[in-house]
């Protein structure tokens, strides 16, 4: 017997996961996502036209990735209205509400409203294999954007976690030159037992000057403008994959005419399909933990 869901607001990758659900055997509510018109010819998905229709036939509400932009109306890009968070919190009492990246604030609607949330981004199996989507859309971008293969090109990682160990070893398979930076003293030594060159951050300065490419996965300013006069003239490419405020200065790059791109959220870019059955394995995770206590 299946069960119902309550989808709200999403990109691609929530569209592909209400189809997924759907074809589970689930029944599947839906608002915000009125101009998916793959979701119209499916029995087991009902577009609803309020957002109370949408979420009273459920416990399960799965919302945006990430949950909002401004922290006021969830992320709907497939919708013409917008979606107020504090209208969704207050049709949704007692019932399990899952989305990703959620701000701190929404965990006093959590108390307020009765309402169990869970950010799905915070789930370890979900962040490692998100990491192969953004691992490959960074390549991507990479060849896309310099013109040039990159086998036999120097390439720096900043950052050794999740994201930095799966990039590293799938551009390793290239035949790409890859340096791995980091602070901490167990991630260089991993990064030497994986056969890296290592560069310890805090040592980051001349060195900048023989790589082609450097890519950033970590979430505070490394690179900054006394740091970036270093880079050699011919650099080809500086990739910032980490959330905002990113780790590269971003008016540093500007005024120095260097070729900056700011890829954020690329599993759903790059590999919709793939990323939304990462997230129903996540979300299946989650409610077997919640009901099965």
């Amino acid at each position: 017997m299946g069960t119902n869901f309550t989808v709200v607001g999403g990109d691609l990758r929530i569209i592909k996961l209400a189809k997924m659900l759907s074809e589970d055997g689930n029944k599947v509510y839906t608002y915000g996502l009125e101009k998916a018109e793959e979701l119209k010819e499916d029995n087991n998905i009902i577009i609803c036209d309020k957002l109370k229709e949408a979420t009273e036939k459920s416990q399960i509400i799965i919302s945006s990735i990430p949950f909002s932009s401004n922290g006021k109306n969830i992320n709907s890009p497939f919708s013409e209205n917008e979606i107020q968070i504090i209208e969704l919190m207050k049709n949704i009492n007692s019932k399990v509400l899952i989305a990703g990246s959620l701000d701190k604030e929404i965990n006093v609607l959590e108390n307020e409203e009765n309402i169990k949330i869970v950010d799905i981004i915070k789930r370890e199996e979900l962040a490692v294999l998100n990491a192969i989507s953004t691992a490959e859309g960074a390549i991507e971008i990479m060849i896309a954007n310099t013109n040039r293969i990159i086998h036999g090109k120097n390439v720096l990682i900043l950052g050794f976690g999740r994201l930095g160990k799966v990039l590293a070893k799938k551009l390793t398979g290239l035949s790409v030159n890859v340096t791995c930076a980091a602070r901490k003293s167990e991630d260089l030594a991993w990064i030497t037992t994986y056969g890296y060159s290592s560069l310890n951050i805090n040592e980051i300065g001349e060195n900048l000057s023989k790589f082609d490419i450097i890519i950033n996965t970590v979430p505070h300013l490394i690179l900054t403008e006394d740091k970036l006069k270093y880079l050699k003239e011919d650099c080809l490419l500086l990739v910032d994959l980490a959330s905002n405020p990113g780790g590269i200065d971003k008016k540093a790059c500007k005024d120095k005419n260097l070729k900056l791109i700011c890829a954020l959220a690329l599993p759903g870019k790059v590999a919709p399909i793939t990323t939304a059955a990462f997230i129903k394995g996540t979300v299946y995770n989650v409610l077997r933990e919640i009901y099965e206590k």
